[in-house]
């Protein structure tokens, strides 16, 4: 695999435009990391995307030309990124929307279009078919899929890519500052770290699981607040943290409150790895995930974890945590108590899942990976006849 594309003498760098949305589902932070690696590799890396999106990832950092485009296919839109596109040896989208707007962008250009699918949109009724229009749309025009599981590649392949390639996407590993009162960074330090945690979320001689994502409801959080009831029975009643926001706040927390559930929404939170870090148990109860990032953040910290066994998690994890089917409450509910019951199964998690961890691709592997496709793509296009 290419690990530099330095060109011939005399040759430019190639240079790479990275279109990009909001930079959710982790396409953000892959982006950041992608560029950081390219530029080092010798290629002139300019990201397009929403200015929230560079104040979230420091684009230009990395060493990349951050120019402000919109997540928008009216003409204004599309014609920035049409002029930043014009000298482009190759255009990368993140997702099926950006690829559309990248597709029309570039019109009749015969500019190569890499599309990184990192997750599957969620979507219902009349929704749902302008999702699967888009992602045909999305499908065609590029001329090679990147898909973050076997099952997106399968599902650009149904929607018409003509090139869908398994590419997983690497993630930084959170890098954890140390705590205010750290004196000699022992595990005395970290074990602190946990007892203060603990007390500050009201989880003292209790169990703590921990959920991180968007409040939405394709996350099942409504299904984990089932699961929550039975909860109420087990002797110490575990407390359930959810760190995030979105839409479904208000919903969840009138559940809490009437439910009487033993279950705290936190918000927002910036330290996800102080939080695994005061964690028993980690649970994921999404009807669909690509290879979530809370998951390879729990797997990283040796936190044992519950996942629902849809779209790449079986993949991701492998036998490092426990699965139960999606929309199945009381699976879940059994699944968590047997584990909370069980301090020999969760010290078997806990060492395999940094196990698994350190058999996923490294952010250099990702780098490498995508810079090979750039590279063939690229000398594809100086060999094929001009029209």
């Amino acid at each position: 695999m290419s690990s530099t594309s330095v060109p011939p003498l005399g040759q430019p760098p190639l240079h790479v435009v990275q279109v990009l949305g909001r930079g959710s589902s982790g396409s953000g932070a892959h982006v950041r990391s992608l560029a950081a690696g390219l530029v080092a590799r010798g290629v002139r890396v300019t990201v397009c995307a929403p200015y929230a999106a560079q104040r979230a990832y420091a684009f230009t950092g990395a060493g990349a030309r951050f120019v402000p485009a919109e997540a928008r296919t009216d003409p204004a839109a599309l014609a920035v990124l049409r002029a930043v596109c014009a000298d482009a040896d190759l255009v990368h989208a993140h997702g099926s929307r950006s690829a559309v707007r990248s597709s029309l962008a570039l019109g009749c250009a015969r500019t190569p279009l890499v599309v990184t699918w990192h997750t599957a949109i969620q979507a219902e009724g009349a929704r749902a078919h302008l999702v699967r229009l888009t992602e045909r749309r999305a499908a065609r025009a590029a001329t090679v899929v990147l898909g973050a599981c076997s099952e997106l590649v399968e599902r650009a392949r149904e929607r018409g890519a003509r090139d869908a390639r398994l590419a997983p996407v690497a993630v930084p590993e959170p890098r954890r500052s140390p705590a205010p009162d750290s004196t000699d960074g022992t595990g005395d330090d970290d074990d602190r770290r946990s007892t203060k945690a603990r007390a500050e979320l009201g989880a003292v001689g209790r169990p703590l699981l921990l959920t991180v994502g968007r409040l939405e409801a394709w996350q099942g959080h409504g299904l984990l607040l089932d699961a929550a009831r039975a909860w109420r029975r087990l002797e110490p009643q575990p407390l359930l943290v959810l760190a995030g926001e979105g839409p479904e706040r208000p919903w969840l927390q009138r559940r809490i409150d009437l439910e009487d559930l033993p279950v705290r929404l936190l918000g927002r939170h910036e330290d996800i790895a102080a939080l695994l870090g005061a964690a028993d148990a980690a649970v994921l109860p999404s009807r669909w995930e690509a290879r979530s990032l809370f998951a390879q953040e729990a797997l990283r910290a040796g936190v044992p974890l519950v996942a629902t066994a849809v779209g790449g998690v079986p993949e991701l994890v492998g036998r490092a945590a426990e699965l139960v089917p999606y929309g199945d409450p009381a699976a879940l509910a059994r699944a968590v108590a047997r584990l909370l019951a069980d301090p020999g199964r969760r010290a078997e998690l806990t060492l395999a899942g940094p196990e698994q961890a350190s058999a996923w691709p490294t952010e250099d592997d990702t780098v490498a990976q995508v810079l090979s496709v750039y590279d063939e793509l690229n000398a594809r296009c100086r060999s094929a006849p001009r029209g």
